[in-house]
């Protein structure tokens, strides 16, 4: 699925109708350049998850944990030098437990997440609008 966005707003907009679809144990792989909206998209899914914090990007923390209707793990892999790295932050029970992970960054890292594993790619248009491709999307449709 393809999506496209004009504004930050928009984008958020989307972040809410993808999580208001996600189930828990959903891992999102969320790749694009820097400012291409990794951060901005999943302040919507946090929104919808029941968030009640202000989602930053994770880049000198790497993990945040928000408490919502399920526990959102916010990652950010990219200051990581390898997937041993990622894998020594103990994220098998975040990956593979009730919550919802987002992993910016996340091509760093792609051989070691599930295979149900949902990409989100982002490209920033020169105009300041964004290209949103989603893939192995198994919720249904997205689009309302």
């Amino acid at each position: 699925m393809i999506f496209h966005t004009k504004t930050a707003e928009e984008t958020i907009a989307l972040g809410r109708r993808i999580g208001k679809k996600l189930k828990p144990g959903a891992v999102l792989a969320m790749e694009g350049t820097l400012a291409a909206g990794k951060t901005t998209i999943t302040k919507g899914i946090a929104e919808s998850l029941g968030v009640a914090e202000t989602i930053t990007s994770p880049t000198f923390t790497l993990v945040s944990e928000y408490e919502g209707n399920v526990p959102l793990y916010h990652m950010d892999v990219y200051r990581l030098d390898s997937a041993e790295d990622f894998l020594n932050l103990g994220v098998e029970d975040m990956l593979y437990g009730k919550g919802v992970c987002i992993i910016e960054w996340s091509e760093k890292v792609r051989k070691e997440l599930p295979t149900t594993t949902i990409t989100v790619r982002l490209e920033a248009d020169d105009d300041g609008a964004r290209t949103i491709t989603v893939e192995n999307w198994p919720y249904g449709d997205i689009t309302e």
